[in-house]
């Protein structure tokens, strides 16, 4: 730091914050810590009691706070995203659609271990509304190293370390299987839980279609349903191991391309999701989906509203995160569940 007359500071980085005192009036800062003085700032400054002032010298190759932060922010920006002002150093980003978030988690780590550097995200594979912030972007000193941004933004490499993908407007069907059900013994609790998960995500159910405990019956209700323009199916009761249970052997011979028949997550195991060679979805739910909250169905329905495909690995590295504490209320996704992916 170094001291100067106030009538030279102009153009000067002040370190820290200059608290300004009106006698029963006036209490706080003047001027905050990185404020860059004006000439309009002196006479103020000297009614202060300011004769001189301690000051950050700025020279060409310097960049303050503010400016930084905008320049971080760049490298993290994409489509359907907005920054806000800079407020105290920092800038954060907004998402302006609901959609899927994504993270380059590795490019974040580069940008983060150069130093001085400040991107701190939400966690992304997650679904996000518009409005909802998804980082802060400041650099931890008043001034940094124009080279030290350069590098930055190399990294960046002229693609974006966000995505955002909108959420698409698609078609549902529902496949209930179950004889108690079809027989009318019992009321159909699982078909309001997903009919909700759909209206959730803005998804249009074209039909409903319950079947006994048979296969053809279940595969011809499929089929059914695919035909009717249906982007996803979702085919609820039925999916364990018992030999009644018979919704994945129907699923295969509907033609579908079974990914994953069982998944590492609790609740959830028995899930299955698999895909037509037109890449209509299809999903095999198994009962936790009725009872539980938050279930696997949760973490991967939102790749399929945003049109990402579902991959194998993706399944089995859900293990690692994916037993649900079952907590007393359910503050998913704002926990550690199915952040394994």
């Amino acid at each position: 730091m170094k001291k100067i007359k106030t009538q030279d500071a102009i153009g000067h980085v002040l370190p820290h914050d200059m608290t300004r005192i009106v006698k029963d009036e006036f209490k706080g800062p003047a001027f905050k810590k990185g404020h860059i003085i004006k000439e309009e700032d002196i006479p103020l400054l000297l009614e202060m009691g300011k004769e001189h002032i301690y000051v950050l010298e700025k020279d060409e190759n310097m960049i303050h706070e503010n400016d930084a932060a905008k320049r971080l922010a760049n490298i993290c920006i994409n489509d359907y995203m907005e920054m806000t002002d800079v407020q105290e150093g920092k800038i954060e980003i907004k998402a302006t659609v609901d959609g899927f978030f994504e993270v380059d988690r590795e490019r974040l780590f580069e940008l983060n271990y150069l130093g001085d550097i400040a991107i701190a995200t939400r966690t992304g594979n997650l679904p996000v509304k518009k409005g909802d912030v998804l980082a802060g972007t400041r650099i931890i000193p008043l001034l940094i190293d124009k080279k030290q941004l350069e590098e930055a933004e190399k990294i960046k490499n002229n693609i974006p370390i966000f995505k955002i993908t909108p959420f698409k407007k698609l078609k549902g069907g529902i496949v209930t299987t179950g004889s108690e059900v079809y027989n009318n013994r019992i009321v159909d609790k699982f078909t309001p839980v997903v009919k909700n998960k759909l209206i959730e995500y803005n998804v249009e159910l074209i039909h409903h279609e319950i079947c006994d405990d048979n296969t053809e019956m279940i595969k011809d209700a499929i089929i059914k349903i695919k035909n009717m323009g249906a982007d996803v199916i979702l085919c609820t009761g039925g999916m364990s191991v018992d030999p009644d249970d018979l919704t994945p052997a129907a699923i295969k011979e509907s033609g579908a391309n079974i990914i994953a028949y069982g998944a590492p997550t609790l609740p959830g195991s028995m899930f299955l999701v698999g895909y037509f060679d037109d890449n209509t979805a299809i999903m095999g739910l198994p009962g936790c989906v009725m009872y539980t909250k938050t279930t696997v169905f949760d973490i991967l329905f939102p790749y399929v509203i945003a049109g990402k495909k579902i991959t194998r690995e993706q399944i089995a590295r859900l293990g690692y995160g994916g037993y649900c504490l079952k907590c007393g209320t359910c503050h998913y996704p704002n926990c550690e569940f199915g952040k394994g992916v």
